[in-house]
């Protein structure tokens, strides 16, 4: 299997050799630019992924971006600016940069960041959807206030299930959860079948075990009935009381690698997804499950 090609690009000649030497040690075959001027004429050895500095004497990485895509639009490049430079990122994000990161760099981000660029780069950007082209709208949602009781939220509940019964939308929503509100109309949180789990567990079972813990204290032997029972006394409790902390929220404009990454980083299950600081919709781990069988059965 060939090696990726990498050009190595910065004024900064220590950094660029050191970071050459240890690229290469890690398997990659590795070229080097000390200008963007010069980098320019290292294209002609087709190099598969590009780093590229921002700051550097003469022609800086922006300009130098622009004019390695007008000859080789295709090549990757990752660009390399200052830490916190959010500006410069998102101005050689707009100019057709594939990654960037912030110097020093860790080397072994970098080494994954070439190999990403290098496997996942398509020369044409493939048309994708936003958040809010996915999300499904709070008017689908059943919404309660969030001072109503338990039993009034699954009354809620039912009845809405009733009514996506009645017009065949069920399938189409899927949607277990109930909106709980606050007087403002403002969204308190989200009711879901996992709050209700969680809310009929014995209190005991969440609490921290001792070391010398006895397992018989905690055997599933003794918990015959608990379920039932536990599961009537929450109908009297309030639907604040059950929801759990903080909701994630998202734009309608954002794109989906960062709904994905919010859904796996924070362990959440769905997003409340807002437009001009206005609740619209939630997007749910499912919703990007069907995108990507979609996206898998449209090639």
């Amino acid at each position: 299997m060939n090696m990726i090609k990498v050009l190595m690009v910065d004024d900064e000649e220590r950094f660029r050799e050191t970071t050459a030497k240890i690229l290469s040690r890690k398997g990659f075959e590795t070229l080097l630019a000390g200008s963007g001027e010069e980098a320019l004429d290292k294209l002609s050895f087709s190099p598969d992924v590009i780093i590229l500095d921002v700051r550097m004497g003469g022609m800086d990485g922006h300009e130098a971006l622009q004019k390695i895509k007008e000859q080789k639009p295709d090549i990757p490049i990752i660009m390399l600016t200052g830490h916190g430079d959010l500006s410069g990122a998102k101005k050689a994000y707009s100019s057709g940069a594939f990654d960037y990161l912030a110097k020093p760099c860790d080397i072994d981000l970098l080494a994954a960041k070439i190999n990403d660029a290098f496997h996942h780069a398509a020369p044409k950007k493939l048309p994708e959807k936003m958040v809010g082209s996915v999300m499904i709208p709070l008017d689908d949602y059943t919404e309660i206030d969030a001072d109503s009781t338990v039993l009034e939220a699954i009354a809620a509940l039912q009845k809405s299930i009733k009514g996506l019964v009645a017009t065949n939308r069920l399938m189409e929503s899927g949607h277990r959860s109930v909106i709980a509100r606050n007087a403002d109309g403002s969204t308190a949180g989200i009711l879901s079948p996992r709050d209700l789990l969680h809310a009929v567990l014995p209190e005991y079972l969440s609490a921290p075990k001792p070391s010398t813990a006895d397992s018989l204290q905690y055997s599933a032997m003794f918990w015959d009935g608990q379920f039932t029972t536990l599961a009537a006394k929450l109908a009297d409790r309030s639907v604040r009381s059950l929801l759990s902390g903080e909701f994630l929220t998202i734009e309608s404009s954002a794109n989906l690698m960062e709904a994905a990454n919010a859904l796996i980083t924070t362990g959440k299950r769905r997003i409340i997804v807002q437009e001009n600081g206005k609740d619209v919709g939630i997007v749910r781990e499912q919703e990007l499950f069907y995108e990507i069988a979609r996206i898998i059965s449209s090639r």
